[in-house]
């Protein structure tokens, strides 16, 4: 297909304004941590990583001198996992001299990074680097200030000018630059197997709405012995994130961005239908849902024993694994029914702690990460498209060009609740809690008090 050049593409890009409101909401300071200082990591600090060389560290350079890079991150499924080798490959080949620690906190949607990140941070013994979302996932580290500003020693004039506007505002949510964002995924799709799909006589593109996608779950359970949803309840974050799509499908953005304003009672009807429909959703999802992760639900999808997914286009990446899938003959994707105009964004990030063990090999991952080479290899491949509005899409594939032209034709682009940019983190825990309990007994009455509580 025909593309536009980076300049065309960087002029259209650049001041689009695709995550409102994602900075508004007040947020709290970390609460006291647990744990002895072991890092979370089996460690006792004993190699030095907790700055104990005799200084504090306390300007973010001098806790430490080592070559060595820890990065913590939860890429360690399918796709994810060779986005971030790639990603680790190009800065190799930069740096060959920095020595990588691996140090994986496996969960989805970040469910099992917090706490390790959190206690070793707050402990005075933080990794070089971890994964986090921008925006209000920042605040409970920016409010302590336990995050540098890296708006001189990364942030050069020619990466901001790359950037887009509302990515860079993402990165300074206390007003200084404090972290690097390496993507943009989109929240709402609904992914499919075509072949289930087609022998079912099913058009994914004729759905009309989110009560129209139950009918078509009807369907399938009736005249198919497919799983009409992969989904997973083991932790509650893929239910929250079907629920905000049904939400925005039902009631539109504006009523979105009013809920995570803060106005929930004045939404009350609203938000009970969305639960409503997602407790009939749930009566479609595998029997095993409790105890299975996201790509292991996906995998049904691979093998056609489940018809639908709803998840980031991080699935794309598992797809693009997989042996003799291949985009639009085995599967494809249509934006969450009542969704079509909407890229609601998941971003996530890089940053550099307070008391850093490893402050130049810090640095330099962290150049690297906001480069063009970087987000060239990492993107294609971890199923996402990238910040840098002068990154060439020429090894992106057909589902991502594609995705990338939604993007620039979407009418808004609203910040998730699921993925930390939408709420403050203690907000996003609670309704993490609320879903959880919804999860396991549907009951509307109790999840609507549950968010009514979280705000």
């Amino acid at each position: 297909m025909t593309r536009d050049s980076p300049t065309d593409e960087a002029d259209r890009l650049t001041r689009r304004h695709y995550v409102a409101g994602a900075g508004t909401l007040a947020t709290v300071g970390i609460a006291g941590c647990s744990g002895g200082g072991d890092g979370g990591d089996g460690s006792d600090g004993s190699d030095g990583s907790d700055g104990s060389d005799g200084s504090d560290g306390s300007d973010g350079s001098d806790g430490g001198d080592s070559t060595e890079l820890e990065i913590i991150h939860w890429w360690t499924a399918g796709g994810e996992q060779d986005a971030y080798q790639a990603l680790l490959d190009g800065f190799r080949e930069e740096h060959p001299d920095v020595e990588i620690v691996d140090n994986p906190a496996p969960g989805g949607a970040g469910s099992a990074i917090d706490t390790v990140v959190q206690n070793r941070v707050i402990d005075g013994n933080p990794p070089s680097t971890f994964q986090i979302w921008p925006g209000q996932a920042l605040t409970p580290y920016t409010n302590e200030d336990l995050l540098e500003d890296i708006g001189d020693s990364v942030w050069d004039e020619e990466m901001r000018n790359a950037y887009l506007d509302d990515v860079v505002d993402l990165a300074q949510p206390a007003g200084n630059l404090v972290a690097v964002p390496i993507n943009i995924h989109r929240l709402n799709n609904l992914f499919y197997n075509v072949s289930v799909l087609d022998d079912a006589d099913v058009d994914a593109t004729d759905i009309d709405g989110p009560e129209g996608l139950l009918g078509v779950f009807e369907t399938l359970d009736a005249e198919t012995d497919v799983t009409p949803l992969a989904h997973q309840t083991q932790s509650p974050w893929s239910s929250l994130q079907l629920w905000e799509s049904i939400f925005i499908g039902e009631q539109g953005v504006d009523a979105y961005q009013t809920l995570i304003g803060g106005d929930v009672s004045g939404l009350e009807d609203e938000v009970r239908s969305a639960l409503e429909l997602l407790a009939d959703y749930l009566e479609y999802i595998p029997e095993d849902a409790g105890s299975i992760s996201w790509d292991q639900g996906n995998n049904d999808v691979i093998a056609g024993d489940a018809a639908f997914l709803h998840q980031g286009d991080w699935a794309a990446g598992q797809y693009r694994s997989a042996e003799d899938f291949e985009f639009e003959s085995d599967w494809d994707m249509v934006p969450f029914p009542g969704t079509s105009s909407v890229y609601q964004s998941v971003i996530d990030s890089f940053v550099f702690p307070t008391g850093n063990p490893s402050p130049e090999a810090t640095e330099q991952f962290l150049n690297y990460a906001g480069s063009v080479d970087a987000q060239e290899r990492f993107n294609p491949v971890k199923g996402s498209i990238p910040p840098r509005t002068d990154v060439p899409m020429d090894e992106f594939g057909d589902f991502l060009s594609r995705q990338f032209e939604d993007f620039q034709n979407s009418n808004t682009q609203p910040p998730a609740i699921a993925h930390g940019t939408a709420v403050a983190p203690a907000i996003q825990s609670s309704l993490e809690e609320t879903f959880a309990n919804f999860n396991g007994n549907q009951d509307v009455d109790a999840a609507y008090d549950g968010i009514v509580n979280s705000f």
